[in-house]
């Protein structure tokens, strides 16, 4: 019964990791942009969700309205800017690094490096839980995987049945092309960045309701994430949820049978076997699917 919990809670957590992941994934696989200033965007999402509970009494889930806005705006100007130096693939990873940097300073400035965490009295999700057969699920969990397939469920029907997808699918196919076409793939590139800046703003609300935080948070989320993303395949979003929640429940497993400080040995030991048997990821793709 204690591994069936962990297997599920993990699986659960897991929708978080695919959340975390989507927007990596699919502008990585789409407009070949590695974006680690994506985990500033959950950081920053994050700190701004704990300041309107904690400041002006906001539902957590509410401040959405205000933070997903903001990503947006800040995911499309990235990718804007990317777009228009004309960075490569390999260059976007060192560029991006350094606006994480300076996103995680700015958030150390702000709000200090100290441990801040919405108290419960704000925060009307931190100590709900849902009982089932004896299986216990906290609230914070079953919200963050049900926002996880909510979005990434949207975003392959969009890719997939949109005009717009499928111009995200021909520009990750042969750019070239797409462009004969007529197909403007700086615009839709910019729309793509800011869609993965609004993905980071809810990833950010739902950490914060059952985390504390702190500026060095968003390094810690790499492994994870990364491993998320290359699992379930570079720019396939029904892989990423998959992959997460395949690492959600080994991580919770293993945590349980063995230890937490074994979980990321056996996790990352199981992602170099998969990868040295299907370096594609669980799914094989190009472009976004």
């Amino acid at each position: 019964m204690i591994t069936l919990q962990a297997a599920l809670a993990g699986a659960l957590i897991g929708g978080l990791y695919a959340l975390m992941a989507a927007g990596v994934s699919v502008t990585w696989g789409v407009l070949r942009i590695i974006n680690l200033a994506h985990f500033g965007m959950i950081l920053l999402s994050a700190y701004l969700t704990f300041q309107l509970v904690t400041s002006w009494g906001m539902d957590p889930i509410l401040t959405l309205v205000v933070t997903v806005p903001g990503m947006f705006v800040l995911g499309g100007a990235i990718q804007w800017a990317y777009d228009r130096l004309g960075i490569s693939e390999l260059n976007s990873l060192l560029l991006s690094f350094g606006l994480l940097i300076l996103m995680v300073q700015a958030v150390s400035i702000v709000w200090s490096a100290d441990f801040q965490r919405m108290h419960e009295s704000a925060n009307p999700y931190a100590t709900g839980s849902v009982t089932v057969g004896g299986l216990v699920f906290p609230i914070t969990t079953l919200l963050a995987f049900g926002f996880a397939v909510s979005l990434i469920a949207g975003a392959h029907v969009a890719l997939q049945r949109t005009f717009l997808g499928r111009a995200l699918r021909a520009c990750a196919e042969d750019p070239a092309v797409a462009a004969a076409f007529g197909i403007d793939h700086r615009r839709i590139g910019t729309l793509l960045g800011a869609a993965a800046g609004a993905t980071a703003a809810v990833a950010g609300m739902l950490f914060a309701l059952a985390n504390a935080l702190t500026p060095a948070s968003a390094f810690e989320w790499f492994g994870t994430v990364f491993a998320v993303v290359i699992l379930g395949g570079i720019g396939h979003l029904v892989g990423t949820l998959a992959a997460g929640v395949l690492v959600g429940m080994v991580s919770g497993v293993v945590s349980v049978v063995l230890s937490p400080a074994a979980a990321p040995f056996v996790l990352f030991s199981a992602i170099v076997l998969a990868l040295l048997l299907r370096p594609q990821g669980l799914f094989a793709t190009r472009g976004a699917a």
